[in-house]
């Protein structure tokens, strides 16, 4: 049975490495003028620096072209997809259409790697997609385990599933906050990188803090708690899913590291005996609780239940 892939998101350059190190597979980079919700902001030459170390490590790299394109932007794609091949990059993660049909002009040798974040909710979308080129499709968030092996069972195409961090629950293409500063007359520093300056939408009833940040894709609120099955992984290991998304977004990178550390400990002891994994898991989940921030809970997201935040 092939091993399953940890996939990480960096927030820079700086990451590669010790995230190789810590046990990373594979890594999901880019710019958010081609792409959604990156954990860093990586220019062209980032991109070439960050596929060099990977791959000098043995590692791969993916480059998100997954935001949502208007007509303005489309003329960009053809320039871009070459530069990311000409870059070697392992594979084009898309969302819109666009993506995919220039890249069989640009670069039809590119993988490419399906991912809507919401309506990857059925083998049949998979398989669809498969069909018109995609070597993988990236699950959404909100369905449950069950789903999640149906799919993985009846899928022609490798499944990528996120497995930790935070989850988007809201996006408008519209700066929200900004607009809403300016109609006052104020004045108000968007920037989403810088931790002291995070903002949060704050539900007093339910004592529940949204993430929110803007940037050139819009306004994105994100979930209050972070998904963390480290010890519930088996199934998934059992059906042979293809890969599991560590998310970085609005993380350190201690934090990251730390977390891919202990997945990268789980997968290895399941795949040497799931009964290693049994005996370990919980002790995995409480090294990650330690280190979680103290207003971000962990959950199991939409895997066993329906969440409602």
């Amino acid at each position: 049975m092939k091993k399953t892939e940890i996939l990480v998101t960096p927030l820079s350059v700086d990451d590669i490495l010790p995230l190789a190190e810590a046990g990373a597979d594979a890594f999901v980079v880019g710019e958010q003028r081609y792409g959604l919700r990156l954990a860093g902001e990586f220019n062209r030459e980032h991109v070439k620096q960050a596929i060099d170390l990977a791959h000098g490590q043995g590692k791969k790299v993916y480059v998100a072209v997954n935001a949502i394109f208007h007509n303005e932007k489309v003329a960009e794609l053809d320039d871009y997809i070459k530069f990311v091949a000409e870059a070697n990059a392992d594979a084009i993660i898309f969302g819109d259409p666009a993506v995919l049909m220039t890249a069989r002009e640009a670069a039809p040798n590119m993988k490419l790697h399906w991912s809507t974040e919401t309506l990857g909710t059925n083998w049949f979308s998979c398989n669809y997609w498969g069909k018109k080129g995609a070597k993988r499709a990236v699950l959404a968030r909100e369905i449950n385990m069950d789903a999640i092996i149906e799919i993985k069972e009846n899928a022609e195409v490798e499944i990528e599933v996120q497995v930790h961090g935070m989850s988007c629950m809201f996006q408008s293409k519209r700066s929200l906050l900004g607009n809403y500063y300016e109609y006052q007359g104020k004045v108000m520093e968007i920037e989403n990188r810088k931790m002291e300056k995070n903002m949060f939408l704050h539900d007093k009833e339910r004592e529940n803090k949204y993430p929110i940040f803007e940037d050139e894709n819009g306004t994105h609120i994100m979930s209050p708690n972070d998904i963390c099955i480290i010890d519930e992984l088996q199934e998934m290991l059992e059906a042979g899913v293809d890969s599991f998304k560590i998310d970085g977004i609005l993380k350190s990178s201690e934090y990251l590291i730390a977390v891919t550390k202990a997945y990268r400990e789980a997968i290895d002891l399941f795949f040497e005996d799931p009964e290693l994994y049994e005996d370990k898991k919980d002790e995995l989940l409480e090294a990650i609780e330690e280190i979680q921030p103290a207003n971000r809970k962990l959950d199991t997201g939409f895997f066993f239940k329906e969440t409602v935040y």
